[in-house]
């Protein structure tokens, strides 16, 4: 009888850890989301000095990546000029903790003054 009860429960726990692995995987499967922008800048300079840097740490702060960094080749449409960036966030909803955070706010404060910003976020395929 112990053995059909040790049987049984090594069974049952053998049953929820590869429930909870499959769950864990599930959950790293999920595709991350997006952020593009191409921005307007009017005065590069002062962009490049005083919003760069402080808007690079609230990212970093957040825990958005980098993925792409720099001026934009203009392939079709009328889209302005400016630097493109592209980062990487696990989830729309942690791109808009970061963009709604006091933090990147007073950075945004800044490099209003010589930006106009276009932002869209897109979900990644996988």
């Amino acid at each position: 009888m112990k053995a059909r009860f040790g049987m049984a429960l090594s069974m049952a726990a053998g049953a929820a850890l590869g429930g909870a692995a499959i769950q864990a995987l599930h959950a790293q499967a999920k595709p991350p989301v997006y952020m593009i922008a191409i921005n307007d800048v009017s005065d590069q300079e002062r962009y490049a000095k005083e919003y760069v840097s402080p808007a690079q740490k609230t990212v970093k702060d957040y825990g958005g990546e980098y993925v792409a960094a720099g001026p934009g080749a203009q392939v079709a449409g009328n889209l302005p000029h400016g630097p493109v960036v592209i980062l990487r966030w696990d989830s729309i909803e942690a791109l808009q903790r970061w963009h709604n955070s006091p933090e990147f706010q007073a950075a945004l404060m800044i490099g209003e003054k010589y930006a106009k910003f276009n932002i869209v976020a897109v979900n990644g395929l996988k």
